[in-house]
């Protein structure tokens, strides 16, 4: 039986201040550790945050703009509370009823989304086929 470990979705980034600003301090991510190939070269990171890991890369290979990330999450209502509480001046969250729970989308400065969700049902693995 193949399995795989947890996946950590590489997102790009072209500002470290509205990264680290967004995902650190909005977001609640903790850093976990970055790296450089030497000084003045772009950053590659990784933040993390409640089971969720993700890395924050600079360098133009890495990723492209614009990827959509689904996150379930149990608790979607405190997670909202908080960020409306932490304010962010580009993202002003709000919750949408979807026929298969409720999402929070947010949109990070470099066109990347976030969509954090609670599944009331999930799909059967027999629609999917």
């Amino acid at each position: 039986m193949v399995t795989f470990g947890t996946i950590s979705p590489v997102l790009r980034i072209f500002d470290e201040a509205q990264a680290r600003d967004f995902y650190e301090r909005f977001l609640g991510f903790t850093r976990d550790w970055e790296h450089r190939f030497e000084p003045g070269l772009p950053l590659y990171a990784q933040v993390s945050r409640g089971g969720l890991c993700l890395h924050l890369s600079g360098h133009h290979g890495d990723a492209t703009p614009g990827a959509t990330l689904f996150v379930p999450t149990a608790d979607l209502d405190a997670l909202h509370d908080e960020l409306t509480t932490r304010g962010h001046p580009g993202a002003r969250p709000g919750i949408e009823h979807v026929p298969w729970g409720r999402e929070m989308t947010l949109t990070d400065p470099f066109g990347n989304r976030l969509r954090f969700t609670h599944q009331h049902s999930a799909p059967s693995r027999e629609a999917s086929s």
